[in-house]
């Protein structure tokens, strides 16, 4: 009996074990990407009418010219195929999202969507689609997939081959990035008018993998850090943001700190994170709003729906242009769309809901991801009503250069109140992206806070 006991509770512990970890694909599962996948996990065939076409491996690296980091745009000579209005919505519907349709609601006499050709622009190099296949068969959920196993050697595309929604969740928070680089943008919340004060900063992002003197055991659950210095207005001048954004948030929750300038201060900053306010932000974004989402997945449950074909933005050079001001953009009620791009493309369809007992402003969000790429390319938000309240964009490009794919802007629109929030502008900066500088584990540090910060 006793012998039974033992065993009973052996054949339990590993009961509950296996429904905490999910395992990897198999290698023969893994032998598609790169054949009947693309070697990031899309469909690598095109749609049954040609509308969407094949993955033939993306955009070369000599797309277009490139001048100090800004892009040439390799699409500059194509004309909409038709657009989408408030008149004619409704036939595209099966196309579109909630949000979108919200906003031809909202906006009935402006916002359109013109639909150009497909190009199917995502490429990475090839050390990263080896690594992706890597992660396929041996990467997997910790605590129901708020963590990853087996992920710190490779890094990037967790589940290439996903079977949930959370899966699909973290090859977004996953995605390459084009390892270390730097960025000038601009942030701006214009008013219901238009009218408009832009928000400028310095970002860096730096990755364990690419830290020569970081100590493997302190970078093995850090999935990057970040640093973002605020360059004006001046009010906001000199304030400086550090976070080490960790893999497992609820093992070791995300690491923030705060340079004030006015106080000369660092403080921990443990409200940069889920639904505490996006920096300088008005109170539009959330922390995790930036990059249409980031952080710990755990206050939600991510349901799959499925995968779908949709207009979403991509190859959105035109509003990267160096040509534009950053008014030409910023319109009432949301960016000028006669300078975005919507192509149709295979996204895959995540909805999270709140679980019972956490807490966040919305109570549920459905995004859509980019099959090629894993990056988000809208997000809707639900209040506690159950009201449609934020809608989320993010205007893809291809960054052929560097390989790697980004976003050109992110645009937050508030159903509610009219207004929105624009997020990495760079139409006006001194420079493009930058990549590849030289990171060293010491410039990521609280200590290291109040040397960015001088004014």
């Amino acid at each position: 009996m006793k012998h039974s006991r033992i065993l009973h509770s052996g054949v339990l512990a590993l009961s509950l074990l296996a429904s905490s970890v999910m395992a990897a694909v198999s290698p023969e599962e893994a032998a598609q990407l790169g054949t009947s996948l693309t070697p990031l996990g899309g469909e690598k065939a095109g749609n049954a009418d040609g509308s969407i076409p094949a993955w033939d491996g993306g955009l070369p690296t000599n797309a277009a010219p490139v001048s100090n980091g800004f892009l040439g745009d390799p699409f500059a000579s194509e004309q909409p195929l038709f657009t989408i209005t408030a008149a004619n919505a409704e036939q595209y519907k099966d196309k579109l999202s909630p949000g979108q349709m919200a906003m031809f609601k909202r906006y009935a006499s402006t916002y359109k969507i013109p639909v150009f050709k497909t190009h199917r622009s995502v490429a990475v190099p090839q050390a990263i689609y080896d690594i992706a296949k890597r992660s396929a068969v041996q990467t997997q959920e910790l605590d129901d997939g708020n963590g990853l196993s087996n992920f710190a050697d490779t890094h990037y595309y967790a589940f290439p081959i996903p079977k949930n929604g959370v899966q699909i969740v973290w090859n977004h928070i996953t995605r390459y990035r084009g390892g270390n680089n730097r960025r000038h943008i601009a942030q701006a919340m214009p008013q219901v008018n238009g009218s408009f004060t832009p928000v400028k900063f310095d970002d860096e992002v730096a990755f364990p993998t690419d830290m020569t003197d970081l100590e493997k055991e302190k970078g093995a659950n850090i999935l990057l850090y970040f640093k973002q210095r605020v360059t004006s207005p001046a009010r906001l001048a000199g304030n400086v943001l550090l976070v080490h954004e960790t893999l497992d948030q609820v093992k070791e929750p995300r690491m923030a700190w705060l340079y004030n300038a006015g106080q000369r201060r660092v403080r921990r900053a443990p409200q940069v994170a889920y639904d505490g306010p996006g920096t300088a932000a008005d109170g539009l974004r959330t922390s995790d709003n930036f990059d249409l989402f980031n952080g710990a997945p755990d206050r939600y449950d991510w349901k799959l729906v499925g995968k779908k074909e949709m207009y979403i933005p991509y190859n959105s050079y035109r509003l990267d242009s160096t040509k534009l001001k950053y008014a030409d953009i910023l319109k009432p009620g949301h960016i000028n769309q006669d300078l975005a791009r919507y192509e149709l493309h295979r996204v895959w369809q995540v909805v999270a809901t709140l679980k019972a007992g956490e807490r966040h402003i919305y109570a549920k969000r459905d995004l859509y991801f980019d099959e090629d790429g894993w990056q988000a390319a809208y997000a809707d938000h639900y209040d506690g009503r159950g009201q449609l309240w934020r809608v989320g964009e993010g205007h893809a490009e291809q960054h052929y250069q560097q390989q790697v794919p980004i976003y050109a802007m992110e645009a937050l629109y508030d159903l509610i109140a009219g207004r929105y929030i624009v997020l990495g502008m760079r139409n006006e900066e001194k420079s493009g992206t930058q990549y590849g500088f030289k990171a060293s584990a010491a410039d990521f540090t609280p200590a290291a806070l109040r040397n960015e910060g001088v004014r």
